[in-house]
């Protein structure tokens, strides 16, 4: 079968381009972004050569396994986020999080208004752009902190808490996002549209967040006394499968289920080894297999002639993409105490994006959303793959950039409001 050689191909190319990736001390997923790239474009130009590939490709099966990978990626993203040691960061975090979502959603509805044509979906892609710009990629920004020696440091604590802050806040952004798109594809969407999908929204939120505190530990409870195969793992799928068909009643994307289902899955919940197993289930078969499957369907969806068609704008979204997260993130790190080269670290490290942004430019995608105007003017045309392109140069630069700063540590002295702080903080412990 040509699904299955399709598979074997591209699970070989990407876990290639993944070993490389982390010989150079890069994040996994930079490479295998890149990997899914350039496999995309291999496929597009010599699709002569290789038909039953390039056919697989566009096959209902692949498709399939596509989304498959994305409800996969959101659930691991939520389940990562709960065990995260935040608690001591959690006052500061908050407003790292919030300008780091403010400073870069503003941004990119700015650029939006100025740079898109008029049309019936111009307001909904200016939130498209404002949204994709505001997502932080909280895995990423994990490991990236772990390569450099600092995520037990008192910045790499701040960045994951502020990242996983940054992501529940976003999480909101993106049900709106999503809903409105799915509401006529945006036309004509108007403020009752908003309140509807908003009261919607809400709805989703009322229903799933009480059920994932309260009724989930209880099920757990329930769920040792079963003796089948593999229990937990099944159960955490039920609930997740159960939230993402939820949300699409709620005319949102399944993925926002699968991600707020993978948050109430956490060691307080259920029992700390049943975690770590199940939380390596998913990341076997997300990591190993579906990510990978996810990341090539970016690269083929991908319009190359995006630098050409549109290189100022290109450059330009690339280039606010990081200075708003370091502006947004990085001054609140310095208001609440930390020195200027923790600052800085903060906010570099905001600014890696990943998987989410891809979902998300994905299913923007698949809704049409850059069908408008007709006929599509390049800028339009080339939105999606600006963004591919953006998130691959944000992953790709964060860490080089936070390895700069960490072997120039003593590049700028502490404040003494950074002093200050860790000394109340030394003695309140």
């Amino acid at each position: 079968m040509d699904i299955l050689f399709l598979l074997l191909v591209l699970l070989v190319v990407t876990r290639t381009f993944a070993e490389l990736a982390e010989r150079v001390s890069l994040p996994a997923i930079a490479g295998e972004l890149t990997a899914g790239v350039a496999l995309g474009l291999a496929l597009q130009v010599f699709q002569g050569n290789f038909p039953g590939l390039w056919s697989a490709t566009q096959s209902e099966t692949y498709d399939s396994i596509v989304h498959l990978g994305m409800f996969f990626l959101l659930l691991l993203a939520g389940i990562r986020m709960e065990p995260l040691d935040f608690a001591r960061s959690s006052r500061s975090a908050i407003l790292v999080a919030f300008g780091g979502m403010v400073v870069p959603m503003a941004a990119g509805i700015t650029i939006g208004m100025v740079a898109l044509p008029d049309s019936p979906l111009k307001n909904v892609q200016c939130l498209f752009l404002g949204t994709a710009l505001a997502i932080t990629a909280v895995p990423v920004t994990v490991r990236i902190f772990m390569d450099i020696g600092e995520l037990d440091s008192r910045v790499g604590k701040t960045v994951v808490a502020a990242a996983v802050w940054d992501d529940l806040f976003s999480l909101f952004l993106l049900a709106l996002l999503i809903a409105a798109i799915g509401s006529n594809n945006g036309m004509h969407f108007g403020l009752e549209d908003g309140a509807m999908l908003l009261g919607k929204v809400l709805l989703f939120f009322a229903v799933t967040i009480p059920v994932g505190l309260f009724v989930f530990p209880m099920l757990a409870r329930y769920f040792k006394n079963l003796h089948f195969p593999e229990v937990d793992f099944s159960m955490l799928l039920i609930g997740a499968l159960a939230y993402a068909t939820f949300a699409e009643k709620m005319e949102m994307h399944f993925i926002v289920g699968a991600f707020l289902a993978g948050i109430f899955f956490h060691p307080k919940s259920v029992d700390p080894a049943v975690y770590r197993r199940v939380e390596a289930q998913v990341s076997g078969i997300t990591r190993g297999f579906l990510a990978p499957v996810f990341f090539v369907s970016v690269g083929l969806q991908m319009d190359y002639t995006a630098v050409t068609m549109a290189p100022v704008f290109l450059v330009t979204l690339c280039l606010v993409a990081l200075v708003s997260k370091f502006i947004g993130a990085g001054v609140p790190a310095h208001w609440v105490g930390l020195s200027n080269r923790e600052s800085l670290m903060v906010g570099i490290g905001m600014g890696g994006r990943g998987a989410v942004e891809l979902i998300v430019a994905g299913v923007a995608l698949e809704a049409g959303l850059f069908l408008q105007p007709s006929p599509t003017p390049p800028i339009v045309e080339s939105l999606y793959s600006s963004i591919v392109v953006m998130a691959l140069v944000t992953t790709l630069a964060t860490p080089i950039l936070l390895k700069r700063v960490v072997r120039t540590k003593k590049l700028f002295p502490r404040t003494r409001a950074a002093r200050e702080l860790r000394q109340s903080e030394s003695n309140t412990d």
